[in-house]
């Protein structure tokens, strides 16, 4: 029987190379998102069978769960993909705006985390992977909020790992540097515009992403580029690494 993979913000980026990489290994796929229609689309390609939930994340996470259990179906494994950036100086970015992003980006990865794991556990198999972000490595004037929700995921998922040792039950902490994706367009600045190096494809990022957790691995940084900048700016201190940041992410206008 063919094991069951919960993919979050499927429809577009780098959830849709996952769930395309999934079905390629003969998963099949409950797929999430707000945009039905292209799930729908999605579903429709796929090889493997695919099913689909609209729910906006930010409001509607607690429901997923009884949609899946509707469904009849074990989820084996879990993607927490969803998720969006805002761009700009912290007091000018709409109001709630942010507030909306951490229930997104964090509040809803603890909400299927918690629902999911504890029956993975109980069949001493499974995983949740969690897409946070190289963004989480350091603290990001103008992209504040969202480096921090993405710090919040990459220690969620490496810590559970560490608890589920021996368990049978795998987690990883998936970082990526640029990847050409709609995030662009929802925050309002692409990484080429930056200077971030290092750009790949989502579905690189899946790729490299669903070998690294087949190795059992803590956390992974897709991209040979990006992985590089990373080690060489680690050692700086956070004073440099804020002024720099600082001077790279601010507003040309």
């Amino acid at each position: 029987m063919a094991h069951t993979a919960l993919v979050t913000g499927a429809s577009s980026g780098i959830g849709e190379a996952f769930a395309r990489a999934l079905a390629g290994r003969g998963h099949d796929l409950i797929l999430v998102a707000r945009r039905e229609d292209r799930l729908r689309a999605l579903a429709d390609e796929l090889p493997t069978e695919a099913r689909i939930i609209g729910c906006d994340l930010a409001s509607e996470a607690p429901s997923v769960p009884a949609q899946v259990e509707a469904l009849g179906l074990d989820v084996d494994l879990l993607v927490n993909n969803a998720g969006f950036g805002t761009y700009g100086r912290f007091h000018e970015i709409p109001e709630g705006r942010d507030a909306e992003m951490v229930r997104v980006n964090c509040e809803a990865v603890v909400t299927l985390t918690r629902a999911f794991l504890p029956d993975m556990v109980e069949r001493g198999r499974g995983g949740v992977i969690v897409v946070a972000s190289t963004s989480g490595n350091q603290p990001l004037p103008y992209t504040a909020t969202y480096a921090a929700t993405k710090a919040f995921a990459q220690f969620f998922a490496e810590a559970l790992r560490q608890e589920l040792r021996g368990s049978g039950v795998r987690a990883l902490a998936v970082n990526p540097g640029p990847v050409p994706t709609e995030w662009q367009q929802v925050s309002g600045v692409s990484t080429r515009e930056l200077g971030v190096p290092g750009e790949i494809s989502a579905e690189q990022v899946a790729a490299e992403a669903l070998d690294a957790f087949d190795r059992d691995r803590r956390s992974v940084i897709p991209g040979r580029v990006i992985r590089t900048f990373m080690r060489l700016s680690k050692p700086s201190p956070r004073s440099m690494q804020l002024r720099v940041t600082e001077r790279l992410y601010r507003p040309r206008s």
